[in-house]
């Protein structure tokens, strides 16, 4: 057990010291950048300026209503284990979860159903079941989008070569992911029983101490997948993944009618925006949020004509209000709830050392 968390600690340690190094390279680029090509600093700070307060807090507001919105989808994971869980606890969790994703990368995606499973009692494999269960529904809706975006795009429109590789295998990148992550449901709900006896008859051979564990984890995992064989509960998912999408797409809207640079976006244009930038997303560094920055500017410069320093700033916008803005949120719960920080850096570990096998 020491052993483990020691290589847990490690491998933690490791991970910033590369994810520190990719964010002095990506500093030292945007530097460059900005030196070699007349960067507009007053076109920059007006984007924070000359904001429009109502439309942003429209945006503040509905942003925070999706962490709401997440927990009651869990809350319908949850049910096969717990009737009745308890919608504070995994509201809590989840906001103290996507604080740690922002300030520890995404080792903190850990923490999130470590803490639900500690606070509902239930196998942390089944939440980390719950929370690849998650990941699923979201990159469903994520493809979705991206194909109405590559779809409704202007024709005619000219992107630079940054682009074209998108636009080139979209689609079939589209239709692949997606098989894939319907495949994966058919399983979980069809066969996840007889796969569980097939992985178990195959380490048979293995001492009855790391053997029994396995069972255990292997148990607690298919347990955590029970709601894809509910109908009922199955179509709670969707529902709550296709509402949790409206809002974030709501969310997007108010922010960029805010902006003068982006007033002018239409539903159709925030689309293309989601569904090229929600990729950039695979991409994060501990409090700097990574990709989602460097896609953002891309779309705004490439697809949407709009100048480096406004796109910029968008960005930086962006990173503010879907990341930044649950941190203060999220320290209050973990204060309220008596963890503090060195506990939650922590929380990666231990949850890491009670999953491994062996």
């Amino acid at each position: 057990m020491v052993g483990e968390k020691s290589a847990v600690s490690r491998g933690r340690r490791r991970g910033i010291w590369i994810a520190a190094a990719l964010a002095a390279v990506i500093v030292a680029l945007v530097v460059y950048r900005l030196r070699t090509t007349g960067f507009e600093w007053g076109v920059f700070f007006s984007t924070f300026v000359n904001v429009d307060w109502w439309w942003l807090s429209a945006s503040f507001v509905l942003i925070l209503l999706t962490y709401l919105g997440r927990a009651l989808r869990w809350e319908v994971m949850l049910r096969p284990l717990k009737p009745k869980p308890s919608l504070w606890n995994v509201t809590s969790a989840t906001v103290i979860g996507f604080t740690a994703i922002l300030l520890l990368g995404r080792a903190g995606e850990i923490v999130r159903p470590y803490l639900i499973s500690v606070k509902e009692r239930v196998p942390f494999s089944s939440q980390m079941a719950a929370w690849f269960l998650e990941r699923i529904f979201d990159l469903l809706l994520v493809l979705m989008i991206f194909g109405i975006a590559l779809a409704r795009m202007p024709s005619g429109l000219h992107v630079g070569t940054a682009l074209q590789w998108v636009l080139r295998t979209g689609g079939y990148f589209i239709a692949s992911l997606g098989a894939l992550c319907i495949l994966l449901l058919v399983v979980f709900r069809n066969f996840a029983g007889p796969a569980q006896r097939r992985i178990l008859s195959a380490v048979r051979f293995l001492p009855e101490k790391f053997y029994s564990r396995i069972d255990k984890i292997l148990k607690a995992f298919v347990e955590g997948m029970e709601c894809t064989r509910d109908r009922r509960s199955l179509g709670l998912l969707v529902i709550y993944t296709f509402l949790e999408w409206v809002i974030i797409v709501g969310g997007y809207y108010c922010m960029f009618r805010a902006i003068p640079a982006t007033s002018s976006f239409r539903l159709n244009d925030v689309m293309i925006f989601l569904g090229f930038v929600a990729f950039g997303s695979l991409v994060q560094l501990p409090g700097i949020g990574g990709g989602v920055q460097v896609a953002s500017v891309l779309v705004l410069t490439e697809i949407f004509g709009i100048s480096l320093e406004s796109s910029t700033g968008i960005a930086i916008l962006i990173w503010l209000l879907s990341w930044v803005l649950v941190v203060p949120f999220g320290l209050a719960f973990a204060f309220h709830e008596g963890i503090n920080w060195k506990k939650i850096s922590h929380l990666s570990e231990d949850a890491a050392s009670d999953v491994a096998p062996l």
